[in-house]
């Protein structure tokens, strides 16, 4: 079991499917292409429908205070805006349009976190919110009203001033830090009053500290799951020593998806759920 034992009845559904599944699949923003945009329910619903678990939306807030699901900074590509989308107010976000694929103007305006909720709860999927560590005291309020704590999983990185936020707030949400080193680990193990599930792990080389098999059997030692990164967000970062989705596809799957199972990591994150779901499924069957 993952997670604190006070907290069991909260994480039921995330031990449930790493029970069920072995290893699960979290999907990077949902599965965009063609004319489904990332970070909607359109692409949230794909990755469910290619195998994933658990999908990612990243959660902004406008000027006025609704919350959206966009990964801000990338206003240019989706939106062919150049502002950052978190210095515009609700009416101006509802209005805009996303580009497709393929550049060309769509219908699909950007989510509000409120219908993104509403549209997944009481589902057996699981959601990972990131990217709003910034904006808990807003955020977590908001989560509330839709009583769906045993669905989401929070992320953010080991930051002080997050993490005592974090630490009294009575709602305990799933909780799973950014870790790039020993430190970050001994850091959140401070905390008593966080729901501590996992940790996300980032290692650029297999002689990384936090990629050794050692650390990864003290964080289960600690009931805590593995999360490793596969997808490839550009060529210079390396975020789990290239084991990777680009490895996997280009060359094989056992020399990227195959070595993270072989690592017993938990959890992976991809852009490519339904190539992984059946590797997956014929290596763990």
């Amino acid at each position: 079991m993952f997670g604190k034992t006070q907290y069991r009845s909260i994480n039921a559904m995330l031990n449930r499917k790493l029970e069920e599944k072995g290893v699960l699949i979290a999907v990077h923003r949902g599965s965009s292409g063609g004319h489904i945009i990332e970070n909607t329910i359109p692409a949230y619903k794909a990755a469910i429908q290619q195998g994933g678990d658990m999908f990612e939306a990243d959660v902004i807030q406008s000027t006025d205070g609704v919350l959206f699901t966009f990964h801000n900074g990338e206003e240019p590509r989706l939106l062919n805006v150049p502002d950052n989308i978190k210095t515009m107010d609700s009416a101006t976000i509802d209005r805009m349009q996303y580009r497709n694929a393929i550049g060309n103007i769509s219908r699909y305006k950007i989510e509000r976190l409120h219908d993104v909720l509403a549209a997944f709860k009481g589902e057996d999927v699981l959601m990972n919110i990131d990217r709003a560590w910034d904006i808990w005291a807003e955020l977590l309020p908001a989560l509330d009203q839709h009583d769906m704590m045993e669905q989401i999983l929070l992320k953010g990185p080991v930051r002080r001033e997050h993490l005592d936020y974090l630490n009294e707030y009575p709602g305990k949400y799933m909780f799973m830090p950014i870790v790039d080193s020993e430190a970050d680990i001994e850091i959140m193990l401070e905390y008593t009053d966080i729901n501590l599930v996992g940790m996300e792990l980032v290692a650029d080389s297999e002689t990384h500290p936090l990629f050794q098999d050692e650390l990864i059997a003290f964080l289960k030692s600690k009931n805590l799951f593995v999360w490793a990164n596969a997808i490839v967000l550009n060529d210079e970062r390396v975020l789990f020593a290239k084991y990777d989705d680009n490895t996997s596809i280009i060359q094989d799957p056992a020399l990227g998806w195959g070595r993270l199972l072989n690592k017993k990591v938990d959890v992976i994150q991809t852009d490519w759920p339904a190539l992984l779901s059946a590797y997956r499924n014929k290596r763990l069957r």
